[in-house]
C-alpha cells in the first residue's frame, strides 16, 4: 500500500510523483511560514517541473477545503461525544486543531494535488535504470 509506485508513497514520503526519489519540498517540516510551502522548481532526480503551468497550485485549495472540513467534523466529533464538550468549546477545539494542524495541512493539499496530475514512471527512477 505503501511501497514505491503508489500515489501513497508519494503523498506520504513527501516525494516527486513521477520518479517517487526527489525530494518535493525544499525544506523538512518546518513551522516557519515562509518555509512550508516552499517547493522546488524541478525534481532533482528526473526534472518534473513541479509548477506545471502558472497557478498551478491554486487547485491545491480545493483539496485543502476538503482536509479542513474532514479535521474539523473529526475534531467536533471527538470533542463532544468523547469529552462532552459543549457548542462553544467544541468550536475552540477545531479552531486549535485547525491551527496546529495548518503547517501539515499546506504540505498535505499541494502533494495531494500534483499526484492527481503526474504519474509514477519507472524509467525515471534511478534505481531501475
Amino acid at each position: 500500500m505503501f511501497k514505491k509506485g503508489t500515489k501513497l508513497y508519494s503523498i506520504f514520503n513527501a516525494k516527486c510523483p513521477r520518479c517517487h526519489e526527489g525530494a518535493f519540498f525544499e525544506y523538512k517540516f518546518t513551522l516557519n511560514p515562509n518555509k512550508v510551502t516552499k517547493l522546488h522548481e524541478h525534481c532533482p532526480n528526473c526534472d518534473l517541473k513541479y509548477m506545471m503551468e502558472p497557478s498551478f497550485f491554486y487547485g491545491a485549495m480545493y483539496v485543502n477545503y476538503g482536509l479542513t472540513v474532514g479535521i474539523s467534523i473529526v475534531a467536533f466529533l471527538i470533542s463532544v461525544l468523547i469529552f462532552g464538550a459543549t457548542l462553544l468549546q467544541s468550536f475552540a477545539v477545531i479552531v486549535i486543531s485547525l491551527l496546529v494542524l495548518a503547517p501539515i495541512n499546506l504540505r498535505l493539499s499541494r502533494i495531494i494535488w500534483i499526484n492527481m496530475f503526474a504519474h509514477y514512471d519507472k524509467k525515471f527512477s534511478k534505481k531501475e535504470k
